[in-house]
């Protein structure tokens, strides 16, 4: 059976996240004690413990959901030698599969994690917006409406996540996805949820972000994939390693595409997905996407054994 690994990325957090896989799981505490050592902060702490505001905030959000992607995937490792056909990761999760591959070491995804963090905050202190969930209507006549928002009020509105069929994510300048927002209602959305964040992600106002971002990229040596990584932007594997370092310098601004993506894996032949990290966020997606295929979610110690049982 043709298998994909698929990696979380923000707003699957929660507290306590990887807690007992690390009680259970010698490799899994030593993956979170390493990256503790190398931020020079206790971020197992806030994985196991909260304070919420502080897990939810990007900057350690980012390096949290990352961290706790790989404690997991050690302690699957250590039980049972499995190597995926092919990987992918929704947005901060990109970074966890291009390591994964072997594109850069543990330890230069979570400097690059951190620092994305960090320049996101950054970039929505400069120009904040927000970003809201509308259920019900598909991308492409979300994209329509985001068009006709950005034009009523002269400021931006774009697609952020297209997550699935029936589940767009946009994000912009907060006038204009309130004005989005309106426009979503009436052309009969099912529901329109104004998102917990205060950042636009994959939206032109992370430009700011994106442009130091990419100097940060270009500082770091990447490696030929090992595995093919389904892309983000362009929905396709990345294939070498100049189409992954387009694709880390276009990720922060541009729509994360996981409808097609999925798609994609789907048509490449892929008839299992095993979700790995916090919650079960993706697999849901999947179901949505096409429910034929086969979903797991590893995200606990029992989830682990059971899979391996």
């Amino acid at each position: 059976m043709k298998t994909a690994f698929l990696f979380p990325g923000q707003g699957s957090q929660q507290v306590g996240m990887g807690k007992d896989v690390a009680a259970n799981y010698r490799v899994s505490r030593d993956v979170f004690t390493h990256a503790d050592d190398l931020l020079g902060m206790k971020l197992s702490q806030i994985c196991f413990e909260g304070s919420e505001d502080l897990l939810n905030a990007t900057e350690n959000t980012q390096p949290a959901l990352y961290v706790t992607s790989f404690a997991i995937l050690s302690a699957l490792q250590t039980e049972m030698m499995i190597t995926p056909d092919c990987v992918a990761g929704h947005s901060l999760g990109e970074f966890t599969a291009l390591a994964l591959a072997g594109v850069f070491s543990f330890e230069e995804g979570l400097k690059l994690v951190r620092e994305r963090g960090r320049l996101m905050k950054e970039a929505g202190e400069k120009q904040p917006g927000g970003m809201a969930a509308l259920l019900g209507l598909d991308a492409a006549p979300v994209r329509e409406l985001c068009e006709r928002a950005s034009k009523q009020v002269g400021k931006q509105v774009v697609v952020a996540n297209d997550n699935c069929p029936g589940q767009v994510v946009i994000s912009g300048d907060n006038e204009a996805l309130e004005t989005a927002m309106a426009l979503a209602t009436e052309s009969g959305a099912k529901r329109v949820v104004r998102l917990a964040v205060s950042i636009a992600a994959h939206s032109p106002l992370m430009a700011t972000a994106s442009d130091s971002f990419k100097q940060l990229v270009g500082q770091i040596t990447l490696s030929p994939p090992k595995l093919p990584v389904y892309a983000n932007v362009s929905a396709k594997p990345l294939a070498n390693v100049d189409s992954i370092r387009e694709e880390l310098n276009r990720q922060l601004t541009q729509e994360v595409r996981w409808t097609e993506t999925m798609q994609a894996m789907v048509a490449d032949g892929v008839e299992r997905f095993i979700e790995i990290g916090s919650g079960d966020v993706l697999s849901g997606l999947v179901k949505r996407i096409d429910r034929s295929k086969t979903r797991i979610s590893l995200n606990s110690a029992d989830t682990i054994k059971a899979f391996v049982g």
